[in-house]
C-alpha cells in the first residue's frame, strides 16, 4: 500500500536555527472545522496538492486543531511600540507559525494561522478569531496583491464550530496565511530591549538568509540590512499612498523586515479624498492617519536603528549613531522617488519633468476642497486623456474647478511621446476601477456571518481583476451610498 504524501513539504528554518527566539507550541481543539474559502491559486503556486487540502483532514490542520506531518507550530515572540508606546513583550498571542515550504518560484514562504487559540504570550484573551476579520484579512490581502502591492496573502479560511465572544457570540474562525517571513521590526526590538547584542546579531544574520542573502558574510552586512529594509518600506509606503490605502495601526510590530503589508486589522480604503482620514475606532489622536503613513513608516525605521546600533559599528557608538542616521534620512527621498514615478503613470506620463510634484499635489488639493473620490478620479482621468473629461469633472461639487487643472495636465501631456490612447492605456493599468470599497467588504462580512459566503466570493473574484472593467459590475466600483454613513474599523484578527 502506497503511503499517502505530506499536506506540506516543510523546511523549517525559524524552528531550527532561531531556538529561544519562540515558544514550540500547537493549536487548541476545536469541534467542527469547515473550509470556507480556500485559495487554489496560491495553493498550486507553493507547490500544494490543492484537492487534498479541499478535504476534511485539510480543514482540520487549517483549523490549527491537527498538526501536519513535518510541521513545527510555535509562537513567535517579539516586542513593540503600539501607538508610540513601547511594550516589551508582545508575541504570537493568538497565532501560530506552522512551518515554511519551499514555492515553485524557489521562494520560501511562511504558512501561519490566525485564531488558532491561546498561547505563552496570550496576556489573558482567548486566542481566537472570528469570521468577520478573518474574512476581511483574507479580502483585503487578496486585493492587494491583485493591485501589485507587496502583501502576506491568505491561503485559506475556516470556521471552528463553536461561538467567540465579542460584542455577543460571533462564529469562530482562523485564517491561514503565506508571508515571505514574519520577522518584524519588533521582533528586533525584543532582543535589543534585553541587552541581548548577541541574539540581534543572530536574528539580523537569519534576516539575512531570508530577505537579502547576497549579504551574508560581508562586512557591513548589518547595515546594509537597514538600508535594504528601509528601500523596501520606502516603496511599500508609496504603493499604500498611491492606491489610497490606509493600516490603520502602524505599530512596529506590524512592521515587516520583508517590506510585505501584514495585519490587516482595522485597515480600509480612501473614498473621498483627505489626508487626514482615519477609519481606525482606536487611533483616537490620528498617529495614523493616510497622510502620515510615510512620516510614521521613517520613525519605525528609527526604532530598527536604535535596535540594530550595537552591529553597526560594535566599538563606536558614535560612529554607529552617524552611519543609522545617514541611512535613515535617506527614507524621505526614496519615498518621494516612488512616490513621483507611481503619479506619472497614474497621469499617463514617462518623462520627468520639474513641476510635476507640483502638478500632483495641486490635484490632490483640488480633491481635498472638493470632496471627490480618490479611486474614480484618477481612473475617469483616463477618459479625458482622449478627449473625454466629463466623467472626472462629475465628481467634483463645482465641475470648472478642474478645469484650469485639466488644462496644465493636457498642457503636461503634450510634453510626451506617447499618443492620447497610448497614455489612456498606460493610465488604465495604473489606476484600479475596483477596490474593495468599504461597504462591499462589510455587505459580504454580514452576509457570511449569516452563512451566505456567496457575496464574499464575488467580491473576491471582481477584485482578483482591479484593472480590468467587467460586465455588470458597475456597483463594485462605486463610492458607498450616503447612507452607509462615518466608516469605522476594529481589530479582531
Amino acid at each position: 500500500m502506497t503511503a499517502k504524501p505530506p499536506l506540506f513539504q516543510f523546511d523549517n528554518s525559524y524552528a531550527r536555527d532561531l531556538q529561544g527566539f519562540y515558544v514550540a507550541w500547537e493549536g487548541a481543539k476545536v469541534p467542527a472545522p469547515e473550509l470556507v474559502l480556500f485559495n487554489r491559486e496560491l495553493a498550486e503556486e507553493l507547490g500544494l496538492e490543492a484537492d487534498a487540502l479541499q478535504t476534511a483532514e485539510g480543514a482540520a490542520v487549517f483549523a490549527g486543531a491537527v498538526q501536519p506531518d513535518g510541521a513545527s507550530p510555535l509562537a513567535q515572540v517579539y516586542a513593540g511600540h503600539q501607538f508610540g508606546g513601547f511594550s516589551p513583550q508582545l508575541g504570537d498571542g493568538r497565532a501560530l507559525l506552522v512551518g515554511e515550504v519551499i514555492d515553485r518560484n524557489g521562494k520560501r514562504r511562511d504558512i501561519h494561522l490566525k485564531g488558532s487559540g491561546p498561547t505563552p504570550f496570550s496576556r489573558g484573551g482567548d486566542g481566537k478569531a472570528v469570521l468577520g476579520p478573518v474574512l476581511r484579512e483574507y479580502i483585503l490581502g487578496e486585493a492587494m496583491h491583485a493591485l501589485k502591492i507587496p502583501t502576506t496573502r491568505a491561503l485559506a479560511a475556516v470556521t471552528t464550530g463553536e461561538m467567540v465572544h465579542r460584542e455577543g457570540p460571533k462564529p469562530g474562525a482562523v485564517l491561514t496565511r503565506v508571508a515571505a517571513s514574519h520577522l518584524r521590526v519588533g521582533t528586533f526590538q525584543f532582543f535589543a530591549a534585553r541587552g541581548q547584542t548577541d541574539k540581534v546579531r543572530q536574528l539580523a544574520d537569519y534576516a539575512i538568509f531570508r530577505h537579502d542573502p547576497d549579504l551574508s558574510g560581508k562586512d557591513g552586512r548589518y547595515l546594509g540590512l537597514f538600508s535594504r529594509v528601509i528601500e523596501r518600506q520606502a516603496e511599500l509606503m508609496a504603493s499604500w499612498m498611491l492606491a489610497g490605502f490606509i493600516h490603520g495601526v502602524m505599530n512596529t510590530d506590524n512592521t515587516t523586515i520583508s517590506g510585505e503589508t501584514i495585519d490587516y486589522g482595522p485597515c480600509a480604503f480612501l473614498d473621498a479624498y483627505d489626508p487626514a482620514t482615519v477609519f481606525s475606532s482606536i487611533d483616537h489622536g490620528g498617529r495614523y492617519a493616510f497622510g502620515r503613513q510615510p512620516s510614521i513608516m521613517q520613525w519605525n525605521l528609527g526604532r530598527l536603528a536604535e535596535a540594530l546600533l550595537a552591529l553597526f559599528e560594535p566599538d563606536n557608538l558614535d560612529k554607529a549613531v552617524d552611519l543609522a542616521s545617514t541611512e535613515l534620512g535617506r527614507f524621505p527621498d526614496l519615498y518621494r522617488q516612488h512616490w513621483l514615478h507611481g503619479m506619472r503613470g497614474k497621469l499617463g506620463l514617462t518623462r520627468e519633468i520639474d513641476g510635476d510634484q507640483d502638478l500632483f499635489e495641486d490635484l490632490l488639493s483640488l480633491m481635498q476642497q472638493q470632496k471627490v473620490d480618490y479611486t474614480l478620479l484618477f481612473r475617469h482621468l483616463g477618459d479625458a486623456a482622449i478627449g473625454d473629461p466629463e466623467k472626472a469633472r462629475r465628481l467634483f461639487v463645482d465641475p470648472t474647478s478642474l478645469d484650469p487643472w485639466l488644462t496644465r495636465w493636457q498642457d503636461r501631456l503634450s510634453a510626451e511621446d506617447l499618443s492620447p490612447r497610448l497614455a489612456k492605456e498606460q493610465m488604465d493599468t495604473a489606476n484600479p476601477l475596483y477596490i474593495p470599497r468599504n461597504h462591499k467588504v462589510e455587505e459580504a462580512l454580514a452576509a457570511a456571518e449569516a452563512g451566505d459566503y456567496a457575496p464574499a466570493v464575488s467580491l473576491l473574484e471582481v477584485l482578483k481583476h482591479p484593472f480590468t472593467e467587467q460586465q455588470d459590475r458597475e456597483a463594485y466600483a462605486q463610492p458607498a451610498p450616503d447612507s452607509f454613513g462615518p466608516y469605522r474599523t476594529f481589530c479582531g484578527t
